[in-house]
């Protein structure tokens, strides 16, 4: 079988030829096990990775039963690193939560500290806004969006220096709006 993505000069491996001419049988095998069509089509990609990564000088004499016999062993392989995590889970939720009834009590915050939270933000976008156009910009780039100095500075078209005066200048002004 002539691959026309293949030098013709390239050596062929009977096994990945045999994969794919077999995908579509392979995926259907997986799916049928799985339950899933999505799934059926990762582990024949890890079937996939397996043979073209095996020792080439692995053979058999009846090539399409070793190939079945790793794909129930990749099937295999994932159904037990599923019943790993799901142990793992249930191992960490019993250590790591409380539960009262057979119900796991939240480590949500109090809505009152997320009131608080959202009026505090509120009266510093607010405060933000009332800033000169180049602090209130170098602010937002730096505190609120995460960018570096040297970021904010190519952004804006200043030298670093500016930047960092301008946000020094904003995070004073705001700190002495809002009493903190």
């Amino acid at each position: 079988m002539n691959d026309p993505g293949r030098p013709p000069s390239a050596p062929t491996d009977p096994l990945l030829e045999i994969y794919l001419e077999r995908r579509a049988n392979l995926v259907r095998f997986f799916a049928a096990r799985s339950g899933s069509r999505l799934v059926a089509e990762d582990l024949a990609q890890e079937l996939y990775v397996k043979l073209a990564t095996r020792d080439p000088a692995v053979t058999a004499e009846n090539p399409v039963a070793l190939i079945y016999r790793i794909a129930r062993n990749v099937l295999l392989d994932r159904a037990r690193g599923e019943a790993r995590a799901t142990a793992r889970d249930a191992a960490w939720r019993q250590v790591a939560h409380t539960s009262l009834g057979g119900e796991d009590v939240t480590d949500d915050v109090p809505a009152d500290d997320v009131a608080a939270s959202r009026q505090r933000l509120r009266q510093l976008v607010e405060a933000a806004a009332e800033l000169p156009p180049q602090q209130q910009r170098a602010f937002r780039l730096h505190k609120l969006e995460g960018h570096t100095h040297a970021d904010v500075a190519r952004i804006m078209g200043l030298s670093v220096k500016s930047v960092e005066k301008h946000v020094s200048a904003a995070l004073k002004s705001l700190t002495g709006k809002l009493g903190r």
